[in-house]
């Protein structure tokens, strides 16, 4: 837009719904975008779809710790400086799938993909003139809690219990990275509410269907959901962190929020990459 310096904006989950629309409007307003995404044939669609210079499409298994490693010696090869890092990459295992890392994989692709994206590219974060993660979530959402006996989930999965659970964690990440963090980056955890995105990716036909006519009469449309973040991009929030949902601002103390739960699963998650090398 004239007038706004360009910036640098990295999106996990890029290639669909509103990490797609996030790209787009990001590249209208003439940043530099990359985005990175598990399907290459969605990938060149999008590329295709811009026809533009300043967009980079990354493929990786963003669940996947090695993938993830190779994506940010990526991104640190191209850029010195990163003015936004947007995450959006999710997706519903109807059944108990197990990453080459040995773990559960909506853990893996929903958390910790998110973890390490935000904490590895901090330097790059860091070297932009007003940095700030969005982590794309369901914060506000109290239903679902952390397994600390078994957060792979190797008793009692389900699908739903997997997504709420790394749903938690994500909430508790953006606690942790504002509070042990030092650090100039502003970190938005953003719960958009029902959007209509993502509603034909569900792997079961009967969910696909009751998610599309639900999505039919209910769902915000996507450019609706996706406007905060293209507007925090330009206008990072003034506290360390910021939890939003559906609009609303919430408060430091929802039982979801917890420092010490955050600082629980840190120490979990600092050891588990400890274990993986």
């Amino acid at each position: 837009m004239p007038g706004q310096p360009q910036k640098t904006v990295i999106i996990s989950g890029g290639t669909d719904g509103m990490g797609r629309a996030v790209a787009l409007e990001r590249l209208g307003r003439g940043d530099r975008v990359t985005v990175i995404g598990s399907s290459e044939d969605k990938g060149r669609a999008l590329l295709d779809r811009a026809a533009d210079p300043n967009l980079r499409f990354v493929r990786a298994d963003l669940s996947s710790i090695a993938e993830v490693e190779r994506v940010v010696a990526d991104i640190g090869g191209q850029y010195e400086a990163i003015d936004a890092l947007a995450l959006f990459a999710n997706r519903v295992s109807r059944k108990r799938k197990q990453t080459a890392d040995g773990l559960e994989f909506t853990f893996a692709l929903y958390y910790l993909s998110r973890y390490l994206l935000s904490h590895r590219l901090l330097p790059l974060l860091d070297a932009a003139p007003a940095p700030v993660v969005v982590n794309v979530a369901g914060v506000g959402n109290t239903a679902g809690a952390i397994r600390w006996d078994d957060p792979q989930l190797t008793r009692r999965y389900g699908p739903v219990r997997a997504q709420l659970q790394a749903a938690r964690a994500n909430d508790l990440l953006g606690v942790a990275f504002a509070n042990r963090t030092a650090t100039r980056t502003r970190y938005v955890a953003y719960h958009p509410g029902f959007t209509r995105s993502g509603v034909d990716n569900h792997d079961l036909r009967l969910v696909r269907g009751s998610l599309r006519l639900l999505a039919r009469f209910f769902a915000r449309p996507v450019a609706e959901s996706v406007r905060p973040v293209v507007d925090w991009i330009d206008d990072p929030p003034r506290d360390p962190h910021t939890a939003v949902d559906r609009g609303k601002p919430l408060d430091a103390s929802l039982k979801t929020l917890r420092p010490e739960d955050a600082e629980r699963l840190t120490a979990y998650t600092e050891d588990l990459l400890r274990r993986h090398g």
